[in-house]
């Protein structure tokens, strides 16, 4: 029994992140060269806090602090950092250098740092890396991107179909107390692993086994009286989305990955799909924004390049929408009140638009707008389109006949929202579905188009209106 009284975590023990003013120690003493300092300072954290420092830092300060860390550099660093960073930290640290940190990592993450050098440094870092290791990498990198194959990693635990469960609670403590096992080896036991895969002579899986089962079962019981033989396989070219999708809807810690002839070759571990969550949420987010991942990380320059293409889009339907308005220069010249009316419109259309599109990427992105409910949603968010339209030109219409004391035009800003809320519920869903069809990412384009038509119908209807009831 633990002696609560007792059981106090030292200072020095305690959970170290960025929070509770290390950074800005960190920064004070790059300030003032104390290497000595700067060192007690970061030894102490945790790889990914270190990482996060890294990043937060500018390229002078973080050299040093990669000088500091040199000599004991953490491997799980680089796993950790975002694919800017990295490709500074790597430049800094040396082929050499980075070559054994990859031979210390498992291989789904010496896969994740590999991948994203360019051609010239990644043939660098190969050559450094013993036969063995490389092959394993060089076979992970001939798999798509973005793939189950590129996710996985090739150490897992196997045991034959006629093991008894002592017999594999002996082979994984033998596994754990060899030294001599290089990465990927047969020896080798994963850094973490949930499941045992037991497998047919032809090292098909035919099952799994967690962990925790192997160590509650009695050492005498067979594993196949234990194991679990409704498992999903994934293909090595399964895009990861649908990975993190499987894993979702089947709670699932760990899977197995097969290639084209059903034969296990690695598997996929909650930590991976974790990372792979946060991946294409910031991508989505990142696109429907019109700004590309790592931008925070990147050159002045190469962000600025990045964003002109998008706002030169922006600025292109920005003058349709002018040419619309130009349309009506006469309407306008009659009654100063359109002009100050009119963002109004556009704006609520574009608003309730972006709730439905938001929600529509989603959807899709989660396999959860398909085309047996696609007419059911486009027809639901019409509808939400249509009842708030109502409910907002109400108000408005109030608001402008009270504010303009004329209840002609109340009634043409009133029925303006309606058309546009209920045209930005329309196109918030058919817009993404449509772009899906033809193989583009909704969320790159669909917020282009969707402002396009809010504020073009916002104008056409409003001001169109106008000119036929008022005048």
């Amino acid at each position: 029994m633990v002696d609560t009284d007792k059981a106090t975590v030292a200072p020095e023990d305690q959970v170290h992140d960025l929070e509770g003013g290390i950074e800005q120690d960190v920064v004070e003493a790059l300030a003032a060269d104390e290497q000595g300092r700067l060192r007690q300072l970061i030894e102490p954290l945790h790889h990914a806090d270190v990482a996060s420092l890294l990043e937060r830092l500018g390229a002078g300060d973080r050299d040093q602090v990669v000088d500091i860390l040199r000599p004991d550099f953490d491997h799980e660093i680089l796993a950790e950092l975002d694919e800017t960073v990295r490709d500074h930290v790597i430049d800094r640290l040396g082929v050499e250098e980075v070559a054994a940190a990859l031979q210390e990592m498992d291989s789904d993450d010496a896969l994740d740092v590999i991948e994203e050098l360019d051609d010239e440094e990644q043939q660098q870092v190969l050559d450094a890396i013993p036969a063995g290791d490389r092959t394993l990498i060089e076979e992970g990198l001939s798999y798509p991107e973005d793939s189950a194959g590129r996710l996985m990693q090739r150490e897992v635990v196997t045991i034959p179909t006629f093991w008894s469960v002592g017999e594999t609670i002996d082979f994984l403590r033998k596994s754990a107390d060899r030294e001599d096992g290089q990465a990927g080896g047969e020896n080798e036991l994963p850094t973490q692993f949930y499941d045992i895969f037991v497998v047919d002579p032809m090292h098909k899986p035919v099952g799994t086994i967690p962990l925790s089962r192997i160590l509650r079962t009695a050492r005498q019981v067979p594993v196949t009286d234990i194991l679990e033989t409704d498992m999903k396989l994934l293909p090595v070219t399964t895009d990861q989305e649908d990975v993190a999708i499987v894993f979702r809807q089947r709670n699932l810690v760990s899977a197995p990955v097969v290639d084209n002839a059903g034969r296990l070759v690695g598997a996929i571990t909650i930590d991976d799909v974790v990372d792979v969550i946060d991946e294409e949420h910031e991508e989505d987010i990142m696109l429907l924004g019109g700004v590309k991942e790592d931008d925070l990380y990147d050159a002045t320059l190469d962000t600025t390049r990045a964003r002109f293409g998008w706002l030169l889009i922006n600025l292109a339907t920005a003058i349709l929408a002018s040419i619309v308005i130009g349309l009506f220069d006469a309407t306008l010249d009659q009654m100063v009140a359109l002009a100050v009316l009119m963002p109004i419109v556009a704006s609520m259309g574009g608003n309730a638009g972006t709730q439905t599109l938001t929600v529509a990427v989603r959807a899709l992105a989660m396999k959860e707008l398909t085309p047996t409910n696609a007419a059911r949603v486009i027809g639901k968010e019409a509808l939400v389109g249509l009842f708030n339209g109502v409910m907002f030109a109400a108000l408005i219409g109030v608001v402008a006949w009270l504010w303009f004391d004329n209840l002609g035009l109340g009634a043409v800003i009133g029925l303006a929202m309606v058309v546009n809320m209920f045209v930005a519920g329309l196109a918030g869903t058919t817009i993404p579905l449509a772009l899906d069809k033809l193989g583009i990412d909704p969320a790159v384009a669909s917020s282009v188009f969707l402002t396009t038509i809010t504020d073009v119908v916002g104008f056409f209807v409003f001001l169109g209106l106008a000119a036929l009831l008022l005048f």
